[in-house]
């Protein structure tokens, strides 16, 4: 997945600055998913008005700099469209605790014990956002084609999260029991 698709995803739904991409978007709706910072954000926003993908008009504003509004073209609509029917390879993972853990036999357990306990406090942080998350439930006749699928994508995220807490538990007592 690449934050040019990203960005392509959010404009489809509604015009934006990239400050609202950011503060509205990458730090809110789906920080769950992906994160980019500020400066990812305007690079790709370059990139895509250079391919012709998207367009923006400038708001003049009195007591502040003008503002960019960006909106999709036909041609970036194309582009999100063709790269939304290709089939995605698996995704690299990289799990800095989970190397840590297959090189900590020479830590006391305690010492383990303790990085797993930062790991589950923030594992279940995430998870306490990802379900406060308002989306309809799965089934809810009212519920819009946009919003069915964000709720099938937030299911997954909330059920990985809540495996990983699982298995944090398990890796825990097993430590103290050893």
């Amino acid at each position: 997945m690449s934050l040019t698709h990203t960005i392509l995803g959010l404009l489809q739904q509604e015009e934006m600055t990239g400050y609202d991409l950011k503060t509205s978007c990458f730090d809110q709706c789906i920080a769950h998913l992906w994160t980019a910072d500020q400066a990812q954000i305007y690079r790709t926003l370059d990139k895509l008005f250079e391919r012709g993908w998207i367009t923006y008009t400038v708001k003049i504003q009195r007591d502040r700099p003008n503002r960019k509004v960006y909106s999709m073209t036909e041609t970036g609509t194309a582009e999100l469209i063709r790269w939304l029917q290709c089939p995605q390879p698996l995704p690299t993972v990289r799990e800095p605790l989970l190397v840590q853990l297959f090189f900590a036999a020479q830590l006391p357990n305690q010492a383990i014990i303790q990085l797993l306990e930062q790991q589950l406090a923030a594992r279940n942080e995430k998870l306490v956002v990802c379900e406060n998350i308002e989306l309809p439930v799965l089934g809810d006749q009212f519920a819009s084609r946009e919003q069915i699928m964000q709720r099938l994508v937030l299911e997954l995220v909330i059920q990985k999260e809540q495996t990983y807490i699982d298995w944090l538990k398990i890796a825990i007592d097993v430590l103290c029991h050893q």
